[in-house]
């Protein structure tokens, strides 16, 4: 399996400190060993899938696209998901 990552997601992934990590891999582990554990989105993100994980015993989502190649496009914590613009309403598709 072929995992991808948006510059978006590098640019999270990097400032996250080490404990956080672990709980992140294992998040992305979970997605690699059924594409379908997160939930599709629906409406204007509907090509994306969003699984939900703590981190640090915070809800954390990790947004991704495409079964064949996983592209991992972003990780909120679920407060800025639902806040002002976390994504945007026409966001390419990756």
């Amino acid at each position: 399996m072929i995992v991808r990552q948006t510059n978006r997601f590098r640019k999270a992934y990097k400032k996250l400190h080490k404990n956080q990590l672990a709980d992140l891999h294992t998040a992305i582990e979970a997605i690699i060993a059924d594409f379908n554990i997160g939930e599709q989105k629906k409406g204007d993100l509907s090509w994306l899938h969003v699984y939900k994980f703590k981190m640090l015993g915070q809800l954390t989502l990790l947004g991704y696209i495409n079964p064949a190649a996983i592209n991992l496009n972003y990780l909120l914590s679920f407060a800025l998901f639902f806040g002002d613009g976390a994504l945007p309403r026409n966001a390419p598709i990756h």
